[in-house]
């Protein structure tokens, strides 16, 4: 039913935008035979509309790969750097939480570690909306700031750095076989808000697969059951993900623009000082409206990553 729906959204969106593009060409020849401007001008505003619409759907329809359409599990972990990295990772895990919001995505926090001073060392959110993961895949890597940094009594100029990292929310049909002797699993105090319960108890739990060196946690629920589960639904997220990655291998015989992932590997420059501007390494899109950026108008750089890793 979720894929009929999906289908049957894009059959009316492509209907949408051949009616609208009729009209249009009608009001357009009414207008030039009217010598009317202003209609002339209205006609062109809706026109450019339309061709963004049509722009938006086509990369849409590139978003064609086997999870896609899938929800995603979006993690952010600070780099080295103290409180200038924490910080710097919680301002991305709200760029996120902003456009996941401004596109009517639900978005669900699964994980919180909170910073000494300030930020955070490392959060996990759940984006849930169709092409979630489709869209954000490509956000995964390691970005760098650059700002006068508000911790430093002296005002001098630091350099940050904060992994993302992405992953599709898969269904539970889907075959992953996780040997539990392969995994190692703690229970610990659930750390920030959560009332007394939430932090009086070890309801929180971290899985380690042994293997892979992959670790998730969950501390949201009340009840550790309820931890444990949501944590083994990440990891085989997780592993689902890391076989998905060496598919692509495979078949692009080259490497993936996920496939290396590290603090050496940087995706994106956001600079507030000496000068503003944001720019995507992969793809060199740039933009000096900075606040935007970090407000989750991040747009532009989904769009020309799917587009440059399509064709």
């Amino acid at each position: 039913m979720s894929e009929k729906t999906a289908l049957e959204e894009k059959l009316q969106n492509y209907e949408h935008l051949c009616h609208s593009l009729d009209e249009m060409s009608e009001m357009a020849v009414l207008a030039e035979e009217d010598g009317d401007e202003a209609l002339q001008a209205d006609v062109m505003a809706q026109l450019e509309s339309l061709k963004q619409n049509a722009k938006h759907q086509e990369l849409e329809a590139l978003l064609s790969g086997e999870v896609d359409a899938n929800d995603t599990y979006l993690e952010v972990h600070a780099g080295s750097g103290g409180t200038e990295a924490q910080d710097w990772a919680e301002m991305l895990l709200r760029m996120y939480t902003r456009w996941a919001e401004q596109h009517a995505y639900k978005v669900e926090y699964i994980e919180e570690t909170e910073g000494e001073v300030a930020g955070l060392k490392s959060a996990t959110i759940k984006i849930s909306g169709h092409n979630a993961y489709g869209w954000l895949k490509s956000e995964s890597g390691v970005h760098r700031l650059v700002r006068i940094s508000p911790f430093d009594s002296a005002g001098r100029r630091h350099t940050s750095f904060a992994s993302i990292g992405v992953y599709p929310v898969v269904d539970d049909d889907i075959e992953i076989n996780i040997n539990e002797a392969d995994c190692r699993v703690d229970t610990y105090r659930a750390s920030g808000a959560g009332g007394q319960h939430i932090n009086k108890t070890d309801s929180a739990v971290r899985i380690t697969h042994i293997p892979t060196g992959i670790v998730v946690q969950c501390q949201t629920q009340r009840s550790q059951f309820q931890n444990r589960e949501s944590a083994w639904k990440m990891l085989k997220s997780r592993l689902y993900e890391m076989e998905l990655k060496k598919r692509e291998q495979k078949e692009q015989d080259m490497r993936d623009a996920q496939g290396d992932i590290g603090w050496g590997y940087q995706i994106r420059s956001y600079v507030l000082q000496p000068y503003k501007m944001v720019k995507d390494l992969r793809t060199e899109v740039e933009t000096s409206d900075c606040k935007a950026v970090l407000d989750g108008d991040i747009d532009m750089f989904l769009s020309a990553a799917l587009a440059a890793k399509v064709g």
